[in-house]
């Protein structure tokens, strides 16, 4: 059974328990005791107070929830959570399966299609992912109803700066999939045993300037078979 740190009263506000796990919570306690964390919270208590903030508050450590440090095979890294509602489920690119499927989200679908000749499941919960091995880190946890990078610049970034590096330093090989120049400016944290795989952002404006054929899907379980670990169905 899994553990899990719960952070009571996380939010003051709203007295919701805020679950991590312990694994994880115990790498990342030193953070969460230093002022840029503390400012984070006290600004995400009144946030929470005052607006509709996605994701849920049970799930903002989604990721890290879903996939312990030592189990990591894949990181992808996106921005903030999706801003819309019934969307944002604490996974980048995730989204509920009663959910329509977002357009960067579709682009990544037939990336999959075409480089690995299968049909993806129709819906995008991503957590088939996760569970094996995927991790799905925004490096901003959290947004308002209706307003993209809202909560940017708040102190999130550099917990998951942190959390990024400590992935990057990890011995056993790692495939990072960074896609568009934000994900790729954390390439300097990663170190030279992962592999770094790096293309557009498969957003609409950008998926034609190179996302479509990156293959990036084949060359990522080539990596995990020659490092003798099972490849990602990324179905």
């Amino acid at each position: 059974m899994t553990n899990y740190f719960a952070f009571s009263g996380f939010f003051c506000y709203t007295l919701v328990m805020i679950q991590i796990r312990k694994s994880w919570y115990d790498i990342l306690k030193p953070e969460f005791e230093k002022e840029y964390f503390k400012n984070l919270q006290a600004f995400l208590d009144q946030e929470y107070a005052r607006f509709t903030i996605y994701p849920p508050q049970d799930k903002i450590f989604n990721a890290l929830n879903h996939v312990p440090l030592d189990k990591i095979k894949v990181v992808i890294i996106g921005q903030d959570p999706y801003h819309e509602p019934e969307q944002a489920q604490g996974l980048s690119f995730s989204v509920p399966e009663n959910v329509q499927i977002p357009p960067s989200l579709v682009n990544i679908m037939k990336e999959i299609e075409s480089d690995l000749g299968i049909l993806c499941q129709k819906h995008g919960n991503l957590q088939r992912w996760a569970k094996q091995g995927v991790l799905l880190l925004n490096t901003v946890l959290t947004v308002r109803r209706g307003q993209a990078n809202s909560h940017k610049d708040r102190g999130w970034e550099t917990l998951t700066r942190k959390i990024i590096e400590i992935v990057g330093k990890r011995q056993e090989p790692i495939v990072f999939l960074l896609w568009g120049s934000y994900a790729q400016s954390y390439q300097s944290l990663i170190g030279p045993q992962h592999l770094v795989l790096k293309a557009p952002h498969p957003s609409p404006l950008s998926s034609y300037r190179g996302f479509f054929g990156c293959k990036h899907f084949s060359k990522c379980n080539d990596f995990l078979i020659k490092n003798g670990q099972s490849p990602i169905d990324w179905r």
